[in-house]
C-alpha cells in the first residue's frame, strides 16, 4: 500500500483518556469465514470415526461365524466388545451431526470437539484393557489413541493450549484403563512401566500442538492480508471477471461495508510504468465517483492499494437483489414498476452524465434494488468506472478511454460494437433502453445462440416491441419510450440521462407503484429483507484496536 494512501485510510488513534485503558485481542485466530469451514471438518473428523466403530462391528460377526470360534470359542468377551464400539458409534454419529447440522458458533463447536477426542480416547483404552487382556510386558507397541490425536490436531482450529490439554488427557487414558484393570484384580505393569509403554501417546500429544501454531501463524496472515485501511474482510461474498467482492466491518465504526478488489491485470498493467498511469488514474476516477450525488448511486466510502497492487473500493453493504436475478426469479415487472424503478437509474446516471462521466456497462445485474431504511424498490446503481484499461494516453480517464469492446454483448450499443467515433452517454441510454425491455417482458432485446450474432442483431435488426413479446399490459408511451432508447443511430435517441428521466416521469399511464406496494411485495417476497430494523455493534475484531472505559 503507498505510503499517501495508506495515511489517508488507517485509522489514527489517540492516547486513551485517564480512565481508558487500551485493549488488543489476540491475532493469531482464524477469520470468521475460515473458522467455521475449519469446525466444519469436525464433522469429517466423526463420520471417519463413526466408519471405524462399524467396521469394529462388522469384524467382530465375522469373527462369530467364523470356523475357528466353533471350536476354539471368541478370542475375547464379545458382549463387551460390541458395547463399547456401539458406545463409540453412538458418539462419532451425534458429533457428526452436531457438527454438521448445529447453529452454534464454531468456536463451541470445537470445544464440543475437545471433548469427543477425550471420549473417544476413553473407549479405546476400555477396548485396550476392559475387553483385550491387559499388558503385563514392556514391548513396544503404538495405541490407536496416538493417531486419533495427531487426526484430530490436523482438523481441529483449537489453540496450542487448550490441544496440548485436551491430548494430554486423551493420552493418559490407556494408563487410566491399566489401572481400572488393576482394582479389578487383573494382572498390570507397574505405575513406571505403564507409562514408558504409553510413553509414543504423551509424545503425540506434545506434537498436536505443531498444528494449531501453525493454524495461528496462517490466521495471523490471513488477517493482516485482508486488512483494506479501516477495514476488515470478512465473507467473500462473490467474484467475478472483474475481481472479488467481500462484506467488511469497520474497525472502529459500527458499520459494515462491500469491499471490491480489483486486480491489477485485469486493468491492463502489465508493466511498472502501466501499474503506475493506472493507480493515477484509479485514485482520479474514485475520486470523480465519490463525487456522485444522486442517492441512486452506491455510496463510495473509501479505495486504496494494497502492497500487492490490488485496486479495492469500499462501498455501502446493500440488501436487496440486482433486478436480473430478480426478473430471473420473479418474472417480468407490471409496466408502473418497472418506470418507477427506471426513473430512479435514470436520476443516477443523469447525475453521472453531467459530471462528464460514462457508466459503460449498465445491465440488469449492476442495478441493485433494496431496501434502504423505510422505503423499498430503492434503486442503487453499481460499478462506476471499473473498466478495463488499455488506452495508454495519460490524458484519457479509465472511464471514457476509447474501448471497443468493454459492456455486455445484450446490453451494447452499435456504435460500442463497431468501435465508430467516441462511445459517449448515448451508449448508456441505449442499454438502459435493453434494461427495461428485459425488465417488461423478461426476455433480452435479440437472443441468439452466440454473443457474435447477439450483437450483429444490434447492429443489424430492428427490435420487436415489448408489449408484443409479454401478456402483460404495456402502455403505447411506455413501448415508445423503450423504442427511442433502442435507435440504432445515436443522434435520434434521447441524448443523455437527464433527457431520458423526462421522458420517463412523463409517461402518466404508469403511476400505479407507490412505495407501500413495494413495501407490500416485499413482505410477501422477501420477508427476510422486511424485519425489524437493527443497531449494528461495533465489532471489536483481530487486528483492531480498542478501547474499553473503566
Amino acid at each position: 500500500m503507498t505510503r499517501k494512501v495508506k495515511e489517508r485510510i488507517e485509522p489514527r488513534m489517540q492516547t486513551p483518556a485517564p480512565g481508558v485503558r487500551e485493549s488488543t485481542p489476540a491475532t493469531g485466530r482464524l477469520p470468521d469465514d475460515l473458522l467455521s469451514e475449519q469446525a466444519q471438518r469436525l464433522a469429517l473428523f466423526g463420520a471417519v470415526g463413526a466408519g471405524l466403530w462399524t467396521i469394529g462391528l462388522i469384524m467382530d460377526r465375522l469373527i462369530l461365524f467364523s470356523p475357528a470360534f466353533s471350536t476354539a470359542g471368541p478370542p475375547f468377551p464379545m458382549w463387551k466388545a460390541r458395547l463399547i464400539e456401539i458406545l463409540g458409534l453412538l458418539a462419532s454419529v451425534a458429533m457428526f451431526l452436531y457438527a454438521r447440522y448445529s447453529h452454534h458458533t464454531p468456536q463451541t463447536k470445537t470445544e464440543v470437539g475437545l471433548a469427543y477426542l477425550i471420549l473417544t480416547a476413553f473407549d479405546i483404552a476400555m477396548f485396550n484393557s476392559w475387553v483385550m487382556p491387559p499388558p503385563t510386558r514392556l514391548t513396544p507397541d503404538v495405541s490407536w489413541i496416538a493417531v486419533v490425536i495427531l487426526t484430530y490436531s490436523m482438523i481441529s482450529p483449537v489453540s496450542p493450549r487448550k490441544m496440548l490439554a485436551a491430548s494430554l488427557v486423551a493420552a493418559s487414558m490407556d494408563p487410566l484403563g491399566v489401572w481400572l484393570a488393576h482394582l479389578r484384580g487383573l494382572p498390570v505393569l507397574s505405575v513406571v512401566d505403564t507409562f514408558i509403554k504409553f510413553w509414543p501417546s504423551y509424545a503425540c500429544a506434545v506434537v498436536a500442538t505443531l498444528p494449531s501454531h501453525v493454524l495461528q501463524g496462517v490466521g495471523r496472515q490471513l488477517r493482516k492480508a485482508r486488512e483494506m485501511g479501516s477495514y476488515q474482510l470478512v465473507e467473500l461474498l462473490g467474484h467475478g471477471g472483474m475481481g472479488e467482492v467481500w462484506r467488511a466491518q469497520h474497525r472502529l465504526l459500527a458499520r459494515s461495508a462491500a469491499i471490491k478488489l480489483v486486480r491489477p491485470e485485469v486493468l491492463g498493467a502489465g508493466s511498472d510504468t502501466d501499474a503506475k498511469l493506472v493507480h493515477r488514474r484509479f485514485e482520479r476516477e474514485a475520486q470523480a465517483t465519490a463525487a456522485l450525488s444522486s442517492p441512486h448511486t452506491i455510496r463510495l466510502f473509501d479505495f486504496g492499494v494494497t502492497n500487492e497492487g490490488t485496486f479495492y473500493y469500499v462501498m455501502e453493504l446493500l440488501s436487496g437483489r440486482d433486478l436480473e436475478s430478480l426478473v430471473r426469479e420473479f418474472g417480468p415487472l407490471p409496466a408502473d414498476r418497472a418506470i418507477f424503478l427506471l426513473r430512479q437509474v435514470c436520476h443516477s446516471l443523469a447525475d453521472a452524465h453531467a459530471r462528464g462521466l460514462v457508466h459503460r456497462d449498465i445491465k440488469p445485474a449492476n442495478i441493485y434494488v433494496c431496501r434502504m431504511g423505510l422505503e423499498y424498490d430503492f434503486v442503487k446503481v453499481l460499478d462506476f468506472g471499473l473498466v478495463k484499461f488499455r488506452n495508454r494516453d495519460a490524458t484519457s480517464t479509465l472511464m471514457t478511454a476509447e474501448q471497443p469492446t468493454t459492456g455486455t454483448p445484450a446490453y451494447m450499443a452499435p456504435e460500442v460494437i463497431l468501435g465508430t467515433g467516441d462511445v459517449d452517454r448515448r451508449a448508456d441510454v441505449y442499454a438502459l433502453g435493453c434494461v427495461a425491455y428485459f425488465l417488461l417482458t423478461g426476455q433480452l432485446v435479440f437472443e441468439a445462440d452466440t454473443p457474435m450474432k447477439i450483437l450483429m442483431q444490434h447492429v443489424q435488426a430492428r427490435p420487436v416491441p415489448p408489449s408484443q413479446r409479454t401478456e402483460l399490459r404495456i402502455p403505447q408511451e411506455l413501448d415508445e419510450f423503450v423504442l427511442a432508447c433502442l435507435e440504432k443511430e445515436p443522434d435520434k435517441r434521447p441524448q443523455d440521462a437527464e433527457q431520458l428521466l423526462r421522458i420517463a416521469c412523463g409517461c402518466h399511464a404508469c403511476e400505479g407503484w407507490t412505495n407501500d406496494a413495494a413495501r407490500s411485495w416485499w413482505e410477501q417476497h422477501l420477508p427476510d429483507l422486511t424485519g425489524p430494523l437493527t443497531l449494528i455493534e461495533p465489532a471489536w475484531d483481530a487486528g483492531s484496536r480498542a478501547v474499553v472505559i473503566q
